[in-house]
């Protein structure tokens, strides 16, 4: 694995609704950082700004910090796609070598959080969130894997998305999508986005208190392999660029990476700095606007 270091590519931008003040901090370029994996994915961050991202054919986890660059922070990773950090700093995973979702300790040993919907195995997590009060929404898909067992098949019959509970109940929450795949909530844990990567399309839903949703609202035209969300409000979607849309579902913005993205999320110490995950590299760009901080909220 090769990490590079100050090679920058120049963006191609494109406002759409002539949206006055860019969410692209002035004069910003998108650097590669880091490249030479076989499939990156799955970044998130952690209180302190550092950004974990996994590279999932190669069965392991990297960590970036603003002014350090990458480093490997683990290997035999239960194959993890998608990432996420809870409120206790701990990194939690959409595992899908075993179609699991698990944490890693401060000892970086899993634990098995959740695998199996109704007595049988789930299909294969793929990206989840976690709200502030610590439920876990998260998408199960079914992408057939090389390692998997011979005669691995489909279990559950259907491609859900599925809320699991501070308490560990778990619910399928949305059961009418061809194929799920990103989502991403508001810091208030009142809206969840949801992307149909098959269908083509991004739902939006309204948040009730038990973890069940509603008011399915139509918000973009595209599917989406990773989201995220800035503290505008903005919704950041990974479909062959960078889409970015504002909550009422207006396209403000267009980012061309030199790879296909997969996945994206908010890094650096002030949340300003958007990390893309894309193929065979990773990627940065300095932002005028910022993530939102879980972790700081009470």
């Amino acid at each position: 694995m090769k990490v590079v270091t100050g090679l920058v590519l120049l963006i191609c931008c494109s406002s759409v609704c002539g949206q006055k003040n860019s969410i692209i901090a002035k004069n910003a370029k998108i650097e590669k950082v880091g490249t030479g994996y076989s499939f990156t994915e799955g970044p998130a961050v952690s209180g302190e700004g550092r950004v974990y991202f996994t590279d999932q054919p190669n069965d392991r986890i990297y960590v970036w910090e603003e002014g350090k660059g990458i480093s490997l922070w683990a290997e035999g990773t239960g194959r993890s796609n998608g990432l996420y950090v809870d409120a206790d700093g701990q990194l939690v995973s959409c595992a899908d070598l075993h179609n699991q979702i698990v944490r890693f300790g401060k000892d970086k040993k899993m634990q098995v959080v959740y695998e199996k919907y109704d007595g049988k195995q789930l299909n294969g997590p793929n990206d989840l969130w976690i709200t502030p009060k610590g439920g876990i929404y998260f998408t199960d898909p079914y992408y057939h894997r090389n390692y998997w067992r011979d005669g691995h098949t489909e279990v559950q019959d259907v491609r859900g998305v599925y809320y699991l509970s501070p308490g560990g109940e778990v619910t399928r929450v949305i059961d009418d999508y061809k194929q799920p795949n990103g989502l991403i909530g508001t810091p208030d844990g009142k809206t969840l986005y949801v992307a149909d990567i098959n269908g083509g399309k991004i739902w939006k839903y309204d948040i009730q208190s038990d973890g069940t949703l509603s008011n399915k609202t139509f918000l973009a035209p595209h599917g989406s392999d990773g989201m995220t969300i800035d503290n505008k409000g903005n919704v950041y979607l990974t479909m062959g660029k960078v889409l970015v849309y504002s909550p009422k579902g207006e396209l403000i913005r267009e980012i061309e990476v030199p790879e296909s993205p997969s996945n994206v999320c908010f890094g650096g110490k002030k949340r300003n700095i958007l990390f893309i995950t894309a193929r065979t590299s990773v990627y940065t760009l300095k932002m005028s606007v910022k993530g939102v901080d879980l972790h700081s909220l009470p």
